[in-house]
């Protein structure tokens, strides 16, 4: 049986980041999510974090009032999930963080904190959102997030990103697909990110049961020169 046309969902974060540079109205990330999607995203994620350093309450609502699928990262905060709430995004995805960080820094520790996040958990899950937790691909983990009642899992592929050699790769690789078919055994669906750009996206996208990429900095950093509809379209292709 054939698998199903891996998704894209394209991160608009530092869209936002560029504007909040200043403080002005330009870029606008809401116009950023509609030329994606034009140009072959089928997901637009964001990131509303606790500093507001990009994504602002508003932009959140505002794209979730747009059509098509809205995915929203957020920590296990609650005035941040109150604001999500609010929005109602299609999907939401849990993810750590950690006041200071650049970005974020590996995956959900979901054995150690799972406690707090099934309280958070059925909060989300109750209104409806499909829900997701980042984490490191590893068999406890899986289990975790299938016991937490996730929908889906996503992988960082932050180790996959910085390993220089082949021989290192081809394991992380293996990891990764290890991790996918035991998500996948248990109906979780798949998805990866964290790092992924146009020279290193196209093993992981060649992962069995690999059901979406998500992807940002790589894709903003490359409209610079190309412009974002170019950017979009390339990583399309890259991973089809």
């Amino acid at each position: 049986m054939k698998e199903q046309r891996i998704k894209l969902g394209v991160n608009i974060d530092h869209i936002a980041t560029l504007r909040q540079a200043r403080r002005d109205i330009d870029p606008d990330p809401i116009a950023a999510a509609q030329v994606a999607r034009q140009s072959g995203a089928d997901l637009i994620v964001c990131h509303l974090r606790r500093d507001r350093r990009h994504i602002q309450d508003e932009d959140l609502i505002k794209l979730c009032r747009l059509k098509g699928e809205t995915h929203v990262e957020l920590s296990d905060d609650k005035q941040i999930v109150d604001v999500v709430l609010r929005a109602k995004p299609a999907s939401v995805c849990l993810v750590p963080e950690r006041p200071g960080e650049v970005s974020t820094e590996g995956g959900l520790d979901v054995v150690r904190n799972f406690k707090s996040l099934s309280k958070t958990a059925a909060r989300l899950k109750k209104a409806g959102l499909e829900l997701s937790v980042f984490i490191a691909p590893e068999a406890p983990n899986v289990r975790a997030a299938r016991n937490l009642g996730a929908d889906v899992v996503e992988f960082d592929t932050s180790d996959y990103v910085a390993e220089s050699t082949k021989p290192g790769q081809r394991a992380q690789i293996e990891r990764l697909e290890l991790a996918t078919y035991m998500a996948w055994e248990m109906g979780l669906a798949v998805h990866a990110g964290h790092g992924l750009d146009y020279h290193n996206v196209a093993p992981i996208a060649r992962v069995p049961h690999m059901s979406a990429l998500n992807i940002g900095y790589s894709i903003v950093a490359r409209s610079v020169f190309v412009g974002l509809k170019s950017a979009v379209s390339e990583m399309r292709r890259l991973i089809d």
